[in-house]
């Protein structure tokens, strides 16, 4: 029987506030019982295993994610929304780490199409980057180079890779600047 006041939701809330603290990969069964008083066995009756527990997280995350980019985005294009959804790619990732590594997580698509607020988060990239006149294929090819600088750069930042005396933000703004020139002079597929 389902111990009174815990549910999945709640369980994948603390998970997910316990891999911001603690690290997504670091994330266990006992650590999250702990967390509620309970015995390790008490969670099988929200959740079947910690691999469905990650998912859920991922799922979460990719809708908090799009919903913060969503946010960003409203009402701009071109150069503004490329800074805005940059700005607020970078702030969730370093702000919630555990659950920003959740994000790169491979979802079911049978999952998805239950819960698609990741997609979202797709979809909001695909259309910002129309801004900049981009058809397909080199729509996801732009869709690809934005997402591996982002998470390229917040990966390093956050595990303390940048130790030139440059400040980070200064060579952040730069990256975004870049990104803008590169979507703007798109090159021509040879």
């Amino acid at each position: 029987m389902p111990r009174a006041g815990i549910t999945a939701e709640r369980l994948t809330l603390a998970a997910a506030d316990l891999a911001d603290e603690r690290g997504f990969d670091k994330l266990t069964f006992s650590a999250l019982a702990r967390h509620f008083g309970v015995k390790d066995a008490s969670l099988y009756s929200h959740v079947r295993n910690l691999a469905e527990l990650r998912t859920r997280i991922a799922v979460l995350a990719g809708t908090e994610l799009a919903e913060t980019v969503g946010d960003a985005l409203a009402g701009r294009s071109g150069r503004a929304a490329l800074t805005a959804f940059a700005h607020a790619y970078r702030d969730y990732a370093l702000g919630h780490p555990g659950r920003y590594a959740a994000t790169q997580l491979p979802v079911d698509p049978e999952v998805l199409a239950a819960h698609p607020g990741p997609l979202t988060k797709i979809e909001l990239t695909y259309a910002m980057l129309r801004s900049y006149g981009l058809t397909e294929p080199d729509l996801t090819d732009a869709v690809r180079l934005l997402r591996s600088t982002l998470h390229g750069f917040v990966t390093l930042e956050s595990s303390g890779g940048f130790n030139a005396t440059r400040p980070v933000e200064a060579s952040w703004n730069r990256t975004v600047q870049a990104l803008h020139t590169t979507l703007e002079n798109w090159p021509k597929e040879a």
